[in-house]
C-alpha cells in the first residue's frame, strides 16, 4: 500500500466550499490530514456565477487546509453538479482484430474510450462513460468479457454529459486559485464512494444527496452505477420558503429550519412556539413550530415526488433491495427518514461517510462533507469496481504491455485540459 499518496477533493458546493486532504493508511482506509471551508457565495444550484467570490473562497478553503495538514496543495480533485447535467444510454462496439486470442483488458478500454467522441448536444461535452453489460458474439449479460473469446464485442454505455461553460468556469476559479484540476467528477458519484457498501450496490441501492443547491441521484444495481440524474431543489429552497412564508430574514430562516425543522407537519407539536428578534425597535416575531413543519414538509414531498419518478423512470424501481441511502446536508432534517419511507414505499438508512475513514474527527463523518471525502477518494478508487480488477491484471502481467495498454482516456483528458488551458486564458478578460 503506498501511504506517500496524498489527494485533495475540492467540492465546490451551493453553500459551501469544502477541500479535504486525505491518503490510505497501512490498512487500506482513508485517513484525513486536514479540511478547510469557506462560505459559497458565487454558486447557485451548483453553477458558478461569480467567479472573483469563488476563486476567493477556493483559496481561503486550500489554505486553510494547508494549514492543517501541512501539506502544499496544488492538484485537486472536483466535482460538478447542476441541472445542466444530463444522461443517456447509447450502445457500441468494436471489432476485435485478433480473433483467436482472448478478449483484453485493453480491448474493453478502447473500446470505452471510443465513446468519448460521441457525438453530443452543442455546448456540452462527455464527462463520464460508464459500461453496463457486455455483449461478445451477441451474447449478451456478460459483466466482465476479459478473458473470453470472441470477435465482436459490444456494451450498453451510461453517457453523462455537461455543459462546457459549466465545466470551463469551474476550471477557471480552481486555476485563479493557483491550482490544477486533476480529475473532474459527477458528485453524486462521488459521494456513492463515501457512504455505500460494496454488498448495497450489487443488490440495488438508490443514493440521494440532498445538498444546499441541488439533490443528486445515483441508482446503482448489480454492482454497477445504471442511472443518475440531478434534480434542482436542496436546501436551500427550503430556506426560502420559510423566510417567504413565515416573514422572516434569509439567516433567520436557516437557523429556523437547522434547529426546529422537522419534515413531518404531525410530529410537531402545536403548543410550541419560538420567539425571534423583531427588526429595528419592532416587538419580538412569534413563529409556530407546526407552521414551520407545513412549509417544510410541502417542499420535502416535492423533492421526493422528484426523486421517485427518477428511480420509476430508470426501471430499476422493482431491483432496489439495498433501500434508499440519503446524504448530504440536507438528510440530517428531522424525520426525513419517515417521509421518505412513507412516500417510497422504500426502506431508507442516513449514509455517513465512514465507510472507508480510518480514524478521524467526529465532526468529519457528518453527512454534508459525504461529496467531499469521495472526491478523495476517487483519488484511490475507480468509479467502477472491475476497474480496479483489470490494474490488478496488468499489474500482475507486466510482460504483456502492448501500444494499446496507453491510457486513452488520460491522453484524451491531456489534450482537453490543454485546450481548455487556452481557452480559458483567452477568457482571463472577460468580464462575468
Amino acid at each position: 500500500m503506498d501511504t506517500e499518496k496524498i489527494v485533495v477533493g475540492l467540492d465546490i458546493g451551493t453553500t459551501k466550499i469544502c477541500a479535504i486532504v486525505g491518503r490510505k493508511n497501512e490498512y487500506g482506509k482513508l485517513e484525513i490530514l486536514g479540511m478547510g471551508k469557506a462560505v459559497s457565495d458565487g454558486v447557485i444550484r451548483g453553477i458558478v456565477i461569480n467567479i472573483d467570490k469563488t476563486t476567493k473562497a477556493i483559496a481561503e478553503a486550500i489554505a486553510e487546509a494547508e494549514e492543517q495538514s501541512g501539506v502544499e496543495i496544488k492538484v485537486v480533485n472536483v466535482g460538478i453538479a447542476g441541472q445542466h447535467i444530463s444522461s443517456r444510454m447509447i450502445h457500441n462496439g468494436i471489432n476485435r482484430v485478433d480473433s483467436d486470442g482472448e478478449i483484453t483488458v485493453e480491448d474493453v478500454k478502447r473500446m470505452t474510450e471510443e465513446q468519448y467522441c460521441q457525438v453530443v448536444a452543442p455546448g456540452s461535452e462527455i464527462i463520464h462513460v460508464m459500461p453496463q453489460d457486455y455483449i461478445v458474439d451477441y451474447e449478451d449479460g456478460i459483466k466482465d468479457p476479459v478473458g473470453m473469446s470472441g470477435v465482436r464485442l459490444e456494451a450498453d454505455f451510461h453517457i453523462i454529459t455537461a455543459q462546457t461553460n459549466a465545466i470551463n468556469n469551474i476550471n477557471k476559479c480552481v486555476k485563479r486559485a493557483g491550482l490544477e484540476t486533476d480529475d473532474l467528477i459527477l458528485e453524486p458519484i462521488a459521494s456513492s464512494l463515501s457512504v455505500l457498501s460494496d454488498e448495497e450496490k450489487e443488490a440495488g441501492v438508490c443514493l440521494v444527496d440532498i445538498g444546499g443547491g441541488t439533490t443528486d441521484v445515483a441508482i446503482f444495481y448489480d454492482g454497477i452505477i445504471r442511472h443518475t440524474a440531478v434534480i434542482p431543489f436542496g436546501g436551500n429552497i427550503l430556506t426560502s420558503d420559510i423566510k417567504q412564508g413565515l416573514k422572516v430574514l434569509n439567516n433567520q430562516a436557516e437557523s429556523l429550519k437547522t434547529k426546529f425543522g422537522i419534515a413531518i407537519a404531525e410530529q410537531a407539536n402545536p403548543n410550541e412556539i419560538i420567539s425571534i428578534p423583531g427588526l429595528r425597535n419592532r416587538p419580538a416575531k412569534e413563529i409556530s413550530v407546526k407552521n414551520l413543519a407545513h412549509i417544510i414538509e410541502a417542499r420535502m414531498e416535492e423533492i421526493i415526488e422528484h426523486v421517485h419518478a427518477e428511480i420509476i423512470s430508470s426501471g430499476y424501481e422493482g431491483n432496489l433491495a439495498g433501500g434508499i441511502v440519503l446524504t448530504g446536508g440536507g438528510s440530517q432534517l428531522q424525520s426525513i427518514k419517515q417521509l421518505v419511507e412513507y412516500m417510497t414505499g422504500v426502506d431508507v438508512r442516513i449514509g455517513h461517510p465512514n465507510e472507508h475513514l480510518g480514524k478521524s474527527a467526529s465532526d468529519i463523518k457528518s453527512p454534508m462533507y459525504a461529496t467531499s471525502i469521495g472526491l478523495v477518494l476517487s483519488g484511490f478508487m475507480n468509479i467502477d469496481d472491475r476497474e480496479n480488477n483489470y490494474e490488478k491484471i496488468q499489474e500482475a502481467q507486466p510482460g504483456k504491455e502492448s501500444k494499446s495498454s496507453i491510457d486513452a482516456k488520460s491522453f484524451m483528458h491531456k489534450i482537453i485540459s490543454k485546450t481548455k488551458g487556452l481557452l480559458i486564458d483567452d477568457m482571463d478578460d472577460t468580464d462575468y
